[in-house]
């Protein structure tokens, strides 16, 4: 089958290489397409993958986003005029939706941000398949009317965290810890407040701090920063301790065994509280309480293999939808 997966940040472009490589063992054609974004095309060449870039992130305004997506459709039109996919599969991506339900073509979603309302309306409802963790309450996804839930018993990051090996080491003299800077500006993220330098600047006292922003370079006393890309998922298993406001980054580490402190903020993350309650050290808290808990933490580390092990990976569950529900399923357009 032709299969294509688009990407819209860092994290979709590593979950759909993860998904292409799979497909790609089992005979199936797999087109891969990105947009510019700080870490999309990075990551792709780092991964030693070819991607066809198409359009950019743009959140300068709501026009502006909106003028994007339109310009992706646009070149998605002739990418794809002689040549169809058969599906696509995106982390909902709202310009992949619109295009392959506009031509019937069946759609694969994953997802696990239950406070992401504005993508939930623009993508769920056009979805024939939503892939989410069974920590995440199946009510918060109902309500957006998707065709299909297929629950599985993992989370996102399985994907590309299970079998993986760091290729280097890090050792300093000081403890490392990682504070990831919120999203800011995410249509979800536009009216909260973003305290990660402040808890930056604190979090100093206890060893070397590496502060990741998100888009503009940072200058911060006593406080490191990384100019350009970095591989999340390596950095962090070389932590001693990483903080964030969102999750990615957080079930990373914590899926290696490096404590995790997911601070409260933009909304209830189920899929933090899942990891924790198998044992993970991933600890959600507010902003107020990151300073004692890092020092409970550190020197720490948690040996979670066996727990990786058991948890289920999402790109089987891709894999099996793909080669033996849509086939037998998707035709004419429609399933029957």
């Amino acid at each position: 089958m032709r299969i294509w997966h688009d990407a819209c940040t860092g994290k979709h472009v590593r979950y759909g290489i993860t998904i292409a490589r799979r497909l790609r063992e089992r005979g199936h054609q797999v087109v891969l397409t990105a947009r510019e974004h700080p870490d999309t095309l990075a990551l792709a060449k780092l991964q030693g993958e070819t991607v066809v870039t198409v359009g950019k992130y743009n959140p300068e305004s709501l026009l502006s986003r909106l003028k994007e997506g339109a310009n992706r459709l646009i070149e998605f039109a002739k990418l794809f005029s002689n040549n169809m996919p058969d599906v696509a599969i995106s982390n909902q991506s709202p310009d992949l939706c619109r295009f392959a339900f506009g031509l019937g073509i069946p759609v694969i979603l994953t997802a696990d941000t239950p406070y992401a309302e504005a993508v939930h309306r623009l993508t769920i409802p056009l979805s024939d398949y939503l892939i989410i963790s069974s920590g995440n309450p199946m009510r918060i996804f109902k309500r957006y009317a998707p065709k299909k839930i297929v629950l599985y018993e993992g989370v996102d990051e399985v994907a590309w965290i299970q079998g993986y090996m760091p290729s280097r080491k890090v050792d300093l003299d000081k403890p490392l810890i990682v504070v990831r800077q919120m999203e800011t500006k995410a249509a979800y993220a536009l009216t909260k407040t973003d305290v990660t330098e402040r808890l930056a600047q604190k979090l100093a006292a206890l060893g070397t701090v590496l502060f990741l922003p998100r888009y503009a370079a940072y200058r911060g006393k006593g406080i490191d920063t990384v100019k350009g890309f970095v591989d999340t998922a390596e950095l962090v298993s070389g932590a001693d301790l990483v903080v964030s406001m969102g999750g990615t980054i957080a079930r990373e580490a914590a899926l290696q065994g490096v404590p995790s402190l997911a601070i409260t903020g933009l909304g209830r993350i189920y899929v933090n509280e899942f990891l924790s309650r198998k044992g993970f050290p991933i600890f959600t808290l507010p902003a107020s309480e990151v300073l004692e808990m890092a020092k409970r933490c550190i020197g720490k580390k948690w040996n979670v293999k066996r727990k990786l092990a058991d948890l289920e990976n999402p790109v089987d569950i891709i894999c099996k939808i793909v080669e033996t529900e849509i086939p037998y399923r998707f035709k004419g357009g429609k399933f029957q």
